[in-house]
């Protein structure tokens, strides 16, 4: 599932206004601002990218006071070829400026220009008067393929989740004049939970466990803090992996660390966003990783910490449908894995014969991506 994303349009009130509506979608986790006035405001507010007709803009903007918003007439003749809008994408690109454009699409010739706009800029917003009428999906359906992100304009919340789930594909991201705070924030929510991926758990027989001497484990402490249940898929091998759960829960011997999941040693993998993985000796203060719960539903964490220490390891090893797993893990009692009846269990509990919650990826990986193809790990 491809990461979803929001922008805002700002709306034409006073930058005191203004401030207090980006700040909000910055705290909401939307850090792309579309304003042709208030550019070296926006900046002093936060890390954001502004888009905009000034040379300064870090993404510039084409159709606005053009064809793309009707001020210059685009008649049923006119060659899209010669169109000023794509004459002015096409200069920004060759500057190594990142483009988008801006089309409504209120006839033909304007679903035209989007098409042949799409294939040269980097995003393109499509503004229509009701998407439920307006051919998005031939939009998305022709621009397949093409290495550009399709954003759709939207009014309100229900119109972005429509945008975001059409032809099950969707826009890659939607943008919308804001409203109110509580529009922001619900809005937010729909993007979150429409880049959520969802992991199909399977439960695996314990075949051997046991001690293996010392290694080098990682600890990921997140900026998150993680419940019961929660956890990350990490294993030895990158197409079946165990849920390992976070220290979320009391033990007679340490308090709780909610933030973390010791994860194991440095060479094991664990799932990042986009269904890829990373090593564990790859993670650090910035990077993403998902949290995933016992149904499978995962979430983006951002690692604050990766802390790597020689401790004693013990190997873990379980079946699914003759699919072999295995994974090294601390040899600590508040090491735990997730079991079939969903209770976070000690792996000095563990016992040959208990079933355990794993992820199996049914494509093989290279540099972390599932691809279709034979790699047999050991």
């Amino acid at each position: 599932m491809k990461n979803k994303f929001a922008w805002i349009m700002t709306p034409d009130i006073k930058w005191e206004e203004k401030k207090e509506l980006i700040t909000t979608g910055l705290e909401s986790r939307i850090d792309h601002v579309l304003d042709l006035k208030d550019i070296n405001n926006i900046k002093k507010l936060g890390n954001i990218e502004v888009i905009s007709e000034d040379e300064n803009a870090d993404i510039s903007i084409v159709g606005i006071n053009g064809e793309g918003d009707g001020t210059l007439q685009l008649g049923n003749d006119t060659d899209l070829n010669d169109s000023n809008d794509l004459k002015v994408a096409k200069s920004y690109k060759n500057k190594g400026k990142k483009v988008v454009a801006y089309v409504e699409i209120n006839s033909k010739k304007h679903e035209e220009l989007a098409r042949v706009l799409g294939k040269v800029v980097d995003y393109l917003i499509l503004v229509g008067k009701d998407w439920t009428i307006i051919p998005l999906e031939n939009i998305i359906a022709d621009l397949q393929g093409v290495d550009v992100k399709l954003i759709a304009a939207v009014n309100s919340p229900e119109e972005a989740k429509l945008a975001i789930e059409t032809l099950e594909i969707g826009t890659d991201g939607i943008i919308f004049k804001p409203k109110s705070f509580k529009q922001i924030k619900e809005i937010a929510k729909i993007i979150e939970d429409a880049s959520t991926e969802r992991y199909e758990l399977k439960e695996a027989t314990v075949t051997d466990i046991k001690p293996v001497g010392s290694g080098d484990r990682v600890c990921i402490d997140t900026t998150s803090m993680l419940i019961p249940g929660e956890g990350m898929l990490i294993g030895s091998y990158s197409k079946a992996m165990f849920l390992v759960h976070s220290e979320s829960l009391e033990s007679e011997y340490v308090a709780s660390r909610p933030f973390r999941v010791n994860a194991g040693p440095v060479q094991a993998y664990v799932m990042v966003p986009g269904n890829k993985t990373k090593y564990l000796s790859e993670l650090e203060t910035g990077d993403e990783v998902l949290a995933v719960d016992k149904d499978g539903n995962s979430r983006t964490v951002i690692v604050g910490r990766s802390k790597i220490e020689k401790r004693p390891l013990i190997l873990i090893e379980a079946e699914f449908d003759e699919i072999k797993i295995k994974s090294l893990l601390q040899n600590a009692e508040t090491i735990r894995l997730v079991n079939d009846k969903n209770e976070a269990i000690s792996v000095s509990d563990i016992q040959v014969g208990d079933k355990l919650k794993v992820f199996i990826d049914q494509g093989a990986r290279h540099f972390g991506m599932s691809i279709e193809e034979n790699i047999i790990e050991k």
